[in-house]
């Protein structure tokens, strides 16, 4: 990616596990990790900054990332850990719930190994960076530190930086340590991505309206709160779903969304429209099983106004 203006996206990618009993199904997800793809399937130039381990499984998820389209030339290799795993259980109303075991994955330690800084130099030309408060949550406080200068970099060389708010409570010593890293991660970006069910975690906000004035109040110039089932709040006005669902599994909806919203945004889409594209991604997402589900003939991947425009990339 040296000397090329496409995305980067940081973060961590883990093994999934989902279905019941003996049909439990072995993929692969995580936020920002979901987002990438989607990105790349929208046929944006996008690399997947994290690490995984030298192990077989992280083999297999290089190359299915890979085939997915992410250039994985960021992907960094930490001799002594391997991936993250993670369990989906989903309620009669498609609801999920998570089981993790990450505590010591390898993508915890991506901004401490050999190539590191290699990594952070090219991904500092990128025309836009993308993470999340879960990408700040897994790493340690210098290595957090490095992450927001890098989005401060990006900036500086006329790049953009986008951040989802995406809060888990148990990845935090305490809501106060998560308030602190978010304010920050939001006055080092230009498009925030906040859910309302997050906020309402971790600051208290009873509505979208709110949420978007105090992200932009810390530094966020565009700002999308995802409201779930109820739609998506853009610039002052809500947005209603246009049908309603009665989804099979909500896993990665938010991801979805944001990367729809974020790949009509670059090819030049104001800001409603690309809400209705996140939504209608996030629609299709919702009503089949995992984090990233496999395309289909119904995959709102190639409809207008989304098709790439590879200039805004440049």
């Amino acid at each position: 990616m040296t000397g090329h203006r496409g995305i980067v996206v940081v973060g961590e990618g883990m093994v999934e596990l989902s279905g019941t009993g003996r049909r439990a199904r072995i993929g692969y997800g995580g936020d920002t990790l979901n987002t990438a793809i989607h990105l790349a399937r929208f046929g944006m130039p996008t690399a997947f900054f994290t690490a995984l381990g030298s192990d077989p499984c992280s083999d297999r998820l290089r190359d299915e990332w890979s085939s997915e389209g992410l250039d994985p030339s960021l992907i960094l290799t930490d001799p002594d850990r391997h991936p993250g795993l993670y369990a989906i259980h989903t309620d009669r109303d498609g609801e999920r719930s998570f089981t993790y075991w990450r505590g010591q994955s390898a993508a915890r330690r991506m901004f401490h190994l050999e190539g590191t800084q290699n990594a952070v130099e090219r991904a500092q030309n990128a025309a836009l960076l993308y993470f999340s408060l879960i990408s700040l949550a897994i790493l340690p406080p210098r290595g957090r530190e490095k992450l927001l200068r890098l989005a401060c970099r990006v900036r500086e060389r006329g790049g953009r930086v986008a951040f989802d708010g995406n809060y888990r409570r148990r990845l935090w010593r305490n809501a106060q340590e998560a308030r602190q890293w978010r304010d920050a991660a939001i006055g080092s970006c230009d498009v925030g991505l906040p859910s309302l069910e997050d906020e309402q975690q971790l600051c208290g906000f009873g509505s979208a309206a709110p949420v978007a004035k105090a992200w932009r109040s810390l530094g966020a110039t565009e700002v999308v709160v995802k409201m779930g089932k109820d739609g998506a709040f853009v610039g002052d006005a809500p947005i209603a779903p246009p049908v309603e669902l009665e989804p099979v599994d909500t896993t990665g909806a938010g991801d979805a969304f944001n990367a729809a919203y974020l790949a009509a945004r670059l090819n030049g889409v104001e800001p409603r429209q690309a809400a209705l594209a996140g939504q209608s991604l996030a629609g299709w997402n919702v009503m089949r099983s995992g984090a990233v589900p496999a395309i289909d003939a119904d995959a709102p991947y190639w409809r207008a106004p989304l098709l790439p425009h590879w200039d805004v990339m440049k």
